[in-house]
């Protein structure tokens, strides 16, 4: 489990098959074999430990999945540590599980602050909710805005100084993990939603 407050921003080294090897200094020197850490939201195994990187294996179902399979030596991704009982819960309860990618439209300058504006098909988006919580590249974001094809959250100064996310053009593709409890709570009424439907259906004598 994560919170979405990212630690550092890494490098990657290499990309060989599923092994990504990312250069990172402080994730790197607190990490242990076996440890889970988010990289760009997705949740990765340390397994080994090099002088000034760390080395993890990767899913073929991941790469497809998210930013991951894009990645090449050169890249910046977002890193952060997964919780422990020390912890401050800064940002949301985040699973680092990526469910898709979202396509960046736009960075507007809004002050000091710059607003990205993110493109994501209709099954995710139901999932993000005004002023709700969403993780884009493993940032835990507030929504301030939202139409029928696309969501929108402010980076400030802090954001932008500590994460990937203003490195980014438009049309990049962004991982994308949804607010768990959104998910939690349709899956939970959409059979009661269903059985209604039907029973008004039967009522008004329609088959």
């Amino acid at each position: 489990m994560f919170t979405g407050i990212i630690a550092e921003v890494g490098t990657i080294l290499h990309k060989v098959g599923g092994e990504l090897d990312i250069r990172c200094n402080k994730i790197r020197d607190d990490a242990k074999l076996g440890d889970s850490i988010a990289v760009n939201g997705v949740d990765l195994t340390v397994r080994k430990i090099n002088q000034n990187s760390l080395i993890f294996d990767v899913m073929p179902e991941t790469f497809k999945r998210s930013n991951l399979d894009k990645a090449v030596a050169g890249s910046c991704v977002n890193l952060e540590p997964s919780v422990t009982t020390e912890t401050s819960l800064s940002g949301h309860i985040v699973r680092g599980v990526v469910e898709t990618t979202c396509a960046l439209l736009s960075l507007t300058p809004d002050a000091d602050a710059l607003i990205a504006r993110y493109q994501v098909s209709e099954e995710y988006l139901k999932y993000i909710a005004m002023k709700g919580p969403v993780c884009v590249d493993g940032a835990s974001l507030t929504v301030m805005a939202k139409d029928e094809t696309s969501f929108s959250v402010s980076l400030v100064q802090y954001t932008q100084e500590h994460t990937n996310l203003v490195n980014r053009i438009p049309g990049d593709l962004i991982n994308l993990e949804t607010d768990m409890m959104a998910r939690y709570v349709a899956q939970f009424m959409q059979p009661m939603i269903q059985a209604a439907i039907e029973t008004e259906l039967d009522n008004r004598g329609v088959s």
